[in-house]
């Protein structure tokens, strides 16, 4: 069945908040790169994060899960954070800027022998990563060295802007699956001819099972650890890590998830993950509503 049609009231808002990104990629796109991406991070950390509430949804998911963090450093993590989603949202526009970048980026980490192995025998592979660092940086460092992968994303609510991000993380790399039925035939072939493919799993899934993530339930789903079990496709976590120059990345293919149930293995990846997080804290989205009821 089609969507229902938006609200007038709601779509006149996505209307404006997409003319106010357009606008602020447009500005970032006429810098050069090494400028852009650090303008665009201080802008989004500076003016619209305060204005969004996304320094008060820091403050807060940080007071949930580490109260007994210094002040000094939930004031310097408020504005890591949202500058580190800017610099990702202009890297994603930044075409073959970023991607030349991203394709520079050393790979490291004990995932990276069990990537290599699978690739050279044909069994497909799920990345399983998460909203830290950039994320599109795996895709695009692993793509420049040859691997077939897809992504499965999952469309933005606001219509106006989900309709160039889509065309700008497809310029990184294709195939790209939408999240519904559709895209999950689609992205069950890729599997099945041997494909690599990655995942962003750390956001709330209301249709998960309830995991802890840095001491707290937070609802998490099952779906990588069920596909990898499925189609017999080794699970490895990886992230790209931001470098202290703020532009460049090295991507950490973490150890491999020993296969066992799909609750066990998702909850390795939760302690992998947070403990990547816990030695990057401003690295990590805590903009997004993770531990939600």
């Amino acid at each position: 069945m089609p969507a229902a049609p938006l609200p007038l009231r709601k779509r006149a808002g996505y209307f404006v908040s997409n003319l106010l990104f357009r606008g602020l990629i447009g500005l970032g796109l006429m810098l050069p790169y090494r400028w852009r991406v650090p303008v665009v991070g201080w802008i989004v950390s500076r003016l619209l994060a305060p204005l969004a509430g996304w320094s008060a949804r820091v403050r807060s998911n940080l007071a949930h899960v580490m109260p007994d963090l210094p002040e000094d450093e939930v004031r310097q993590i408020c504005r890591a954070v949202p500058d580190n989603a800017g610099r990702t949202l202009i890297e994603i526009y930044s075409g073959e800027s970023f991607k030349s970048r991203a394709a520079r980026a050393p790979v490291t980490g004990p995932g990276l022998t069990a990537l290599q192995e699978a690739r050279a025998t044909g069994r497909p592979v799920i990345l399983v990563t998460g909203h830290f660092g950039n994320y599109d940086a795996v895709r695009a460092s692993l793509i420049a060295r040859g691997h077939n992968m897809g992504a499965l994303y999952r469309a933005m609510r606001n219509p106006y802007f989900n309709a160039h991000y889509v065309r700008a993380i497809s310029a990184i790399g294709e195939p790209m699956f939408r999240q519904g039925p559709s895209g999950m035939k689609q992205l069950v072939k890729h599997l099945r001819a041997g494909g690599v493919l990655g995942i962003l799993t750390d956001i709330n899934s209301f249709g998960g099972e309830e995991l802890d993530f840095f001491g707290k339930p937070a609802m998490t789903s099952m779906i990588t650890a069920e596909l990898a079990l499925k189609y017999n496709a080794a699970l490895i976590p990886v992230y790209a890590v931001r470098q202290a120059n703020g532009l460049d990345f090295e991507i950490i293919a973490q150890a491999p998830i020993v296969p066992s149930d799909p609750k066990t293995m998702t909850q390795d990846v939760n302690h992998q993950l947070e403990e990547l997080v816990r030695d990057n804290l401003g690295q990590w989205f805590w903009i997004h509503r993770r531990w939600k009821a």
